[in-house]
């Protein structure tokens, strides 16, 4: 490793990062919020879905614009009921009836549904005691229309009351009132739970009991001992504290999907895109391994597809893989351990200066042209590791603002 070495390349030929993913057999999909002004329309988003490959879509309500520009699409959906529907959905089987016939029949078989949503992050709440017979009459409606969809509905962990070690997962009192029916009905209907897991949240709130490492998957030893179990990251902790949780209340045999988990680019507390870029790439990467206690491929939903301006101040606006205009926030591939392909771009002029572990970069001519990666005597930036000599340095760069590049080592972006 070279320390204070400087490279000038003037000019040389750029490349763009392209991200063109690839789909994933671990079923990797992404959330579609609407929940901003200024996003592209539907028909441009589910484009944007199938020239990355992005496997699979879930959005939060039954959008007929969305519902509409999927037909014929084959992307897998998870289409959720909103809040506000579940006391008629629960209490009249002829709502669930209309519901279904409206949203569902009237776009099937053109639209793959392949999971309905009962609710999202509602248990326990005022609106927990509607989600079962309102999941229970959408799939009586299901059955009579002759369709075969998974019903579900999506929890937080905050359902759980313990959850460390993983093996002591717990539901709350409150929330067992809830989870242990729901988790029979699942048993018996053979769908799997809907559950979001977001390390980010855990370790921002404990960071001086959390090592950022082991939030983002780079941890290379095992960080907890859980009896036969050892784990290295945070999501496999917590996903196994709520298999553990299932299992004390006869939930043993039902499946899980991820319906939600990813890490903000801005906003907040190691809210960057160095962070945002690892845990996703590692979370697409690992997904295929499952965790200690259930060793099997994962179905996971990245949050989200877009930054969202109408949300919150702060993270919740940055949880996107892409920008409102359809350029990446960063790199990413949906093929695990595979980093996205390279197409040539004009040439621009800049210098490059090393030390340590560290690469900032300074864009002389333009502001739309920044470096992402450097080949050669190992340097870093912006999470990627190169190996080789000196002398033959590739220089690859991405359309974005232009920042100040650091490593994942440190803190990331500042």
């Amino acid at each position: 490793m070279a320390g204070g070495r400087v490279f000038s390349l003037l000019p040389i030929a750029l490349l763009i990062s392209v991200l063109a993913v690839q789909t994933s057999v671990h079923g990797i999909g992404v959330n579609y919020g609407l929940v901003a002004d200024n996003l592209p329309q539907p028909s441009a988003v589910v484009e944007l879905y199938k020239s990355n490959n992005i496997s699979s879509m879930r959005i939060f309500n039954p959008n007929h614009d969305v519902l509409e520009a999927l037909r014929g699409s084959n992307i897998p959906l998870i289409v959720g009921v909103e809040h506000n529907d579940l006391q008629s959905l629960a209490s009249d089987i002829s709502a669930a009836t209309n519901w279904v016939q409206t949203n569902i029949v009237a776009y099937s078989p053109g639209v793959s549904f392949s999971h309905i949503a009962v609710g999202n992050e509602i248990i326990p709440g005022e609106l927990a005691q509607y989600v079962l017979p309102a999941m229970q009459n959408i799939q009586t409606a299901l059955a009579s229309a002759g369709l075969t969809i998974h019903v579900s509905t999506s929890i937080a962990l905050s359902v759980l009351g313990s959850s460390y070690p993983p093996s002591a997962g717990a539901f709350t009192p409150e929330a067992q009132t809830y989870m242990e029916p729901i988790l029979s009905f699942l048993a018996t209907s053979g769908s799997p739970l809907l559950v979001n897991v977001y390390p980010y949240f855990s370790y921002k709130d404990n960071p001086d009991q959390i090592a950022l490492s082991y939030a983002l998957f780079t941890s290379q030893d095992v960080v907890v001992i859980d009896g036969p179990y050892g784990y290295k990251n945070l999501f496999d902790a917590m996903l196994d504290a709520t298999y553990a949780a299932m299992e004390k209340v006869g939930g043993a045999d039902v499946a899980v999907v991820v319906s939600e988990s990813g890490w903000p680019s801005d906003g907040g507390f190691a809210a960057n895109i160095s962070n945002a870029q690892t845990y996703n790439q590692n979370l697409i990467n690992h997904v295929g391994e499952g965790t200690p206690r259930r060793p099997t491929p994962i179905e996971a939903y990245i949050f989200a597809i877009f930054n969202e301006n109408q949300k919150e101040e702060g993270t919740e606006r940055n949880f996107g893989l892409f920008y409102p205009d359809k350029n990446p926030v960063y790199p990413i591939s949906f093929s695990p351990s595979q980093p996205p392909p390279l197409d040539a771009i004009s040439s621009n002029d800049f210098d490059v200066k090393t030390g340590g572990r560290e690469c900032s970069v300074d864009v002389l001519h333009g502001g739309e042209d920044v470096l992402r990666q450097i080949s050669g005597d190992d340097l870093v930036a912006d999470g990627y590791v190169a190996e080789g000599d000196a002398g033959q340095v590739g220089l690859y760069a991405e359309r974005s603002e232009v920042r100040d590049w650091r490593s994942p080592l440190s803190e990331g972006i500042r």
